[in-house]
């Protein structure tokens, strides 16, 4: 299980726009008609990956917490999907389904969504203002396979709630952990 650390695109960055197809539905979904009104959580995620395995659940509950405060959860998976055929289109509906998302889940064939956000693991975590630009990038919380620190969502969830609030996210973030994106 490799430990990749988030590589931190620079707080303030215009989000990177995107038009993907939605694994759930076989629709294209674009940043600007996907994302929220108070905010936008953007998360690199995968099917195979034990951290994003991990969290899933919170993932699930966390978009539904804040889906009637104005925030709006996108996932994207980027992996190589003929190397690695459980991140495939047809196995990410069915993890959708199955984990119960209420976001699009989108897949990145080409990976240059990935590329402009600068991911570089599964799960990549990035919350964008109702301005577009970004105010967070980093972890879900502490919690990691087998560290036994309960997933919580918190420092996620902190930021998200500070601009609800509009209140300023602070700069003290720390990476997300996952595996590393499965580059073609």
């Amino acid at each position: 299980m490799a430990r990749t650390p988030s590589n931190m695109l620079p707080l303030g960055t215009s989000a990177p726009e995107f038009n993907l197809r939605n694994t759930i539905d076989d629709k294209m979904v674009s940043l600007d008609e996907a994302k929220g009104i108070k905010g936008t959580v953007i998360m690199f995620i995968c099917n195979h990956c034990p951290f994003v395995k991990h969290v899933n659940a919170e993932l699930s509950k966390l978009a539904k917490d804040y889906v009637s405060k104005g925030i709006k959860c996108i996932a994207i998976s980027s992996n190589d999907a003929e190397n690695y055929p459980e991140d495939g289109p047809d196995k990410m509906k069915e993890n959708a389904i199955q984990q119960g998302f209420i976001f699009p889940y989108l897949y990145d064939e080409t990976q240059e969504v990935a590329k402009a956000y600068d991911a570089a693991c599964t799960p990549d975590f990035y919350v964008f203002d109702k301005h577009s630009k970004l105010v967070y990038r980093g972890q879900l919380d502490d919690s990691r396979p087998g560290n036994d620190i309960p997933v919580t969502g918190k420092d996620l969830r902190h930021a998200i709630e500070n601009i609800i609030e509009e209140e300023p996210v602070s700069k003290d973030q720390k990476p997300s952990i996952g595996c590393n994106i499965k580059w073609k």
